[in-house]
């Protein structure tokens, strides 16, 4: 079983500290930063044992190598981008698994947003930590991959149980639904997520984690081969991918 702690840092990141309760092993995901990190592992009294990186960019391993000479963790990131990733110990590829104590989380590839990128799932906890790879209402830019990687990644996701709760690394969520209304004005429930994020945006709270289900429900990246999407913008005829990627050129000038 896995303790989350949600860390904001930057001006839209999260950081995600991950504690197996069994074993007392802890895991920072993502860390951009190291001081906000050390301070909340000082403030729980927890030790750090590993970085779990979902992919290179700097707001994602900016804290590496300051976490490793501070408490002596392990870093784990993709096989694939072992070149990138700062510090790297531990390298992961598609269909293998991380062992954080009791808790076992699957690395499933996901590229699109870059070539190496991996997400962290956990089934027994139903906890998926993925980066920049989904966003609530959202997907990442395609700043390496191209769209068709990107949505036979997102589809990964999409197969994953509907309760599986979603840990991504940016609060876009009200910029990601103003353009999903964009898409599918007339969706009944995103007009109402759209309502409850605007409501816990106000309040300051985090619109993450979400469900898988929600973004089957809500997620135009998601539904790029739903008939309600593809009529809503006239692609009836086009396969999902031509959707797919129609969506991500709208969404990269919106």
């Amino acid at each position: 079983m896995l303790t989350v702690i949600q860390i904001p840092v930057l001006n839209d990141n999260y950081i995600y500290l991950a504690k197996d309760v069994e074993s007392g092993l802890t895991a920072v995901v993502d860390p951009a930063v190291a001081g906000p990190v050390l301070d909340t592992l000082a403030e729980q009294g927890w030790r750090l044992d590993f970085i779990l990186n979902t992919h290179h960019h700097g707001d994602h391993v900016g804290g590496n190598l300051e976490l490793k000479k501070q408490t002596g963790c392990r870093i784990v990131g993709a096989k694939a981008d072992k070149h990138r990733i700062p510090g790297i110990d531990i390298e992961l590829s598609d269909g293998g698994h991380f062992h954080l104590g009791s808790t076992v989380f699957q690395i499933i590839e996901t590229p699109g947003h870059t070539l190496g990128h991996i997400v962290y799932y956990s089934t027994e906890d139903g906890i998926l930590f993925c980066g920049d790879t989904l966003f609530a209402m959202g997907c990442g830019r395609l700043f390496e991959g191209t769209a068709e990687q990107m949505w036979h990644s997102l589809q990964k996701i999409r197969a994953l149980p509907s309760t599986t709760r979603v840990y991504c690394a940016h609060e876009y969520t009200l910029n990601n639904g103003r353009f999903a209304l964009t898409v599918e004005p007339d969706n009944a429930a995103l007009q109402q997520r759209m309502a409850d994020v605007r409501r816990m945006r106000e309040s300051d709270q985090p619109t993450v984690p979400f469900s898988i289900d929600d973004e089957v429900a809500t997620n135009p990246f998601f539904r790029a081969d739903v008939e309600a999407l593809k009529t809503a913008i006239a692609m009836e005829t086009l396969p999902p991918l031509a959707v797919f990627t129609e969506l991500r050129s709208r969404k990269d000038v919106f």
